[in-house]
């Protein structure tokens, strides 16, 4: 009787393993649960460490992260998991994009960046796109923003150049920390 860990990389009937890592229960447990129903070996985790250990142990072939988690971002979780294995594929979810973070993403390494709510056939043509040759997006592949949307991505782009830390961003921004832990829980304005 041979394992997973047994079969040969080629063999189209081992299951592709998968790491979600979203502190959101309800929607981690339900992306896992559509997962394992495609035929993916999928494991969860609902914060940084969690994921770190579980890529460690094993790392996937296709990560699913959260921009927003408990002890750390989903950034820094995507440098980790490049690190532990530059070859595993990554899908940033968030309900609260930027072109900053974006492009971040994908200079990290990640394949794709899916705006919250996503489902599993939004995730595996992410995967799919991430796939086929494309270039690190910039500034002027998106439409002209409006006047919120610009301040928004200002916003985030400071609280990217701060590696997260909300206090040294409102201190950057000149406005206070509560203040600007108040904008980030709003969803970003529309284009």
């Amino acid at each position: 009787m041979t394992s997973q860990n047994d079969t040969q990389p080629n063999d189209t009937a081992s299951a592709p393993s998968m790491l979600i890592v979203d502190d959101d229960d309800t929607l981690r447990e339900r992306l896992a649960i559509a997962f394992r129903a495609r035929g993916f070996d999928t494991r969860t985790a609902a914060s940084y460490e969690q994921g770190v250990a579980l890529a460690q142990a094993d790392s996937p072939e296709l990560a699913v992260l959260d921009l927003r988690m408990s002890g750390g971002s989903g950034l820094q979780l995507l440098r980790e998991l490049k690190r532990i294995d530059p070859e595993t594929k990554i899908v940033v979810l968030t309900a609260y994009g930027s072109i900053a973070t974006t492009i971040d993403a994908m200079k990290l390494g990640a394949v794709y960046y899916l705006q919250k709510p996503a489902d599993v056939d939004d995730i595996l043509a992410a995967f799919q796109h991430g796939e086929q040759p494309s270039q690190t997006p910039t500034q002027t592949d998106f439409a002209a923003p409006s006047l919120e949307r610009v301040r928004w991505e200002h916003i985030n782009r400071v609280l990217a150049d701060c590696d997260g830390n909300i206090s040294e961003a409102a201190r950057r921004l000149q406005m206070h920390r509560r203040t600007l832990q108040r904008i980030l829980q709003k969803y970003p304005p529309r284009q």
